[in-house]
């Protein structure tokens, strides 16, 4: 019992301990990124109840949003080389907050149906356009403060020192990520419970100020990190990406998206070689399969929009629930990571995912049992079964780059320290595109709908969830025995730990 109540005592103490007075600005950075939860729920019912756009379209405009994050080099590179008005860093903070502010801007002219926006496009036009803007801008705000990431260290230290810091740092970050998700979930839920969704998305232009404050008053030792070199495959690359991608975009070829992956995933592949071909044999075995590892586990697909929409139609769930679900399963993934943080900084990395895969899940089984009507059988209520339901939005997933994150900040060299984080992290993220293409292909076999009503009241899409079960079954089964299998094959000889020892 001693024993146990040690381990829990140096788990709990392990961040706060950790935590030094010029990591907090950086935090602050982090903080924002997460405190997008504060519009989430406002989201959820305006689109169920706003916008005519089906289930696929939702999960098309997902796909083509987190393409942006593909292109992260092109930003990386941009951060190590061109200052703007004299810096490298602050300055792409304030432009992503600009870009940030403007989605804002947009939700808001939308939901009041502002009349010279509506003369300009459909709603599927702007709404595409105004989650591009918050894309791009939390794309470049995550760049640089990954970047800033690796100069707030203090590598004067031994080599262990480093290592260790490296990673707490990154435990950091996604510490303060979560703990923005969970003060703005509940917050969130219960902002659109009593405000219009309107004014949510005018009360969210906090998140861009906090990411300011964050840039004015951080403090980094970057003058080893000068370089005046563009590298030309890399910003060469990324320049040839965009432009193929927005190619693409503008012309209705089939498979487009699947196109646009592929040779994405075959671009993005070739960049990390380049920049990891230098390195010893050792470290390139352990970055590389660390990273398909990781990607694996992230390229799982999730059930869709149907489910939520199942949950406010036939559980009656309202917006205030929906926000105390986001905000348990916030600081469920919280307490997860805080208690486990002395654990993902010293155990391989191999034992790092299988325990993530384990917790997702646990904690997909109150979906089945809801949805099957197991709290009817035990008589209990829907809303208590759904306290431990992770469905709508699966924190954990933040958890999952910590490894990766620790890698690159310590392997990554002076002047390319954006570069190798913006390749490496598009390539996860492209992990997330994979997954959103998944279950687009899911959601076609297995079809679910809400109801939809034209001007008239007419019904022109009838509710349908009758397939719905299926499909959770079918994404828990690839979303538990496909990583499990790639990490035990992968890792399998890797002595590797998240401290990139």
């Amino acid at each position: 019992m001693q024993y146990i109540l040690s381990a829990l005592d140096k788990a709990f103490l392990t961040p706060i301990k950790s935590i030094k007075r010029r990591y907090i600005p950086l935090l602050l950075i982090y903080f924002a990124f997460g405190a997008q939860q504060l519009v989430s729920v406002a989201l959820l019912f305006w689109e169920k109840e706003s916008l005519s756009l089906s289930a696929e379209q939702f999960l098309v405009i997902g796909a083509w949003v987190s393409l942006p994050w593909t292109m992260k080099m092109i930003f990386g590179q941009l951060v190590d080389v061109v200052p703007i008005f004299g810096s490298r860093r602050k300055s792409y903070i304030y432009i992503g907050a600009v870009l940030m502010t403007l989605q804002f801007l947009l939700l808001y002219g939308m939901a009041t149906n502002w009349g010279p926006m509506m003369a300009l496009g459909n709603e599927f036009q702007w709404y595409l356009i105004a989650t591009l803007a918050g894309v791009f801008g939390f794309v470049i705000q995550d760049v640089t403060a990954d970047t800033m990431s690796t100069e707030v260290v203090d590598r004067t230290q031994s080599e262990d020192a480093v290592k260790k810091e490296v990673t707490l740092i990154q435990i950091l970050g996604r510490l303060s990520l979560m703990i923005a998700i969970a003060a703005t979930s509940g917050l969130g839920g219960w902002l659109a419970s009593v405000l219009p969704y309107e004014q949510v998305f005018l009360v969210a232009l906090i998140i861009p100020v906090i990411s300011i404050l964050g840039a004015l008053f951080v403090k980094l030792d970057v003058a080893k990190e000068i370089t005046t070199k563009f590298d030309p495959q890399i910003i060469g690359g990324g320049l040839a990406f965009a432009v193929f991608s927005v190619f693409m975009a503008l012309n209705d070829f089939a498979f487009s998206q699947e196109i646009v992956f592929a040779v994405s995933l075959a671009l993005i592949g070739y960049l990390l070689w380049h920049l990891i071909k230098g390195q010893p044999a050792k470290e390139q075995k352990i970055i590389l399969l660390t990273l398909l590892a990781i990607f694996i586990f992230r390229a799982t697909p999730s059930v869709g929009p149907g489910y939520s929409w199942w949950a406010i139609d036939v559980l009656g769930f309202d917006p205030a629930f929906f926000g105390v679900l986001k905000q348990v399963g916030a600081l469920t993934a919280l307490a997860v990571l805080w208690l486990s943080s002395d654990f993902i900084a010293s155990k391989p990395i191999k034992w790092v995912l299988l325990f993530l895969i384990g917790v997702e899940f646990l904690f997909s089984m109150p979906d089945l049992a809801l949805y099957y009507g197991v709290h009817e059988t035990l008589g209990v209520s829907a809303k208590s079964v759904a306290l431990f339901d992770t469905a709508l939005e699966s924190p954990l997933v933040h958890i999952s780059m910590i490894p990766m994150l620790a890698l690159i900040a310590y392997y990554a060299p002076a002047g390319k320290r954006g570069t190798w984080f913006a390749v490496a992290a598009s390539f996860m993220n492209l992990a997330l595109t994979a997954g959103n293409l998944l279950t687009k292909y899911l959601n076609q076999i297995f079809v679910v709908s809400r109801e939809v009503k034209d001007e008239s009241g007419t019904v022109t899409v009838a509710q349908d969830y009758s397939e719905l079960g299926i499909l959770l079954l079918i994404v828990i089964g690839i979303s538990t025995l496909v990583p499990l299998i790639a990490v035990l094959w992968l890792l399998k000889d890797a002595k590797m730990t998240s401290r990139a020892a």
